[in-house]
């Protein structure tokens, strides 16, 4: 079954989390992994609309870590708030 908001999505993105766990800002990760800051943010804030696998590639190596641990699945629906068509 779809999301009740056609804009919305039900995808979690836990950047903050693991930034914390490894001690490390946004900035460091952008410089690692080549991604503009504001565009780390939008993706950090849950406004992002999708992203590239190898950005996804690159966030995981300069993270250490798995996809799963960056982004789960809300099978109760979608996120409060519409999202912009940002695409990093």
């Amino acid at each position: 079954m779809p999301p009740a908001d056609p804009s919305g999505h039900a995808i979690a993105i836990h950047l903050d989390k693991l930034l914390a766990d490894r001690g490390m800002t946004l900035t460091e990760l952008s410089e690692r992994v080549g991604v503009s800051v504001v565009n780390l943010s939008i993706l950090k804030n849950g406004h992002a609309r999708a992203i590239r696998f190898s950005t996804l590639t690159r966030l995981c190596q300069a993270l250490n870590c798995q996809p799963a641990d960056l982004l789960t699945h809300n099978s109760t629906g979608s996120q409060a708030e519409p999202q912009s068509d940002s695409f990093i």
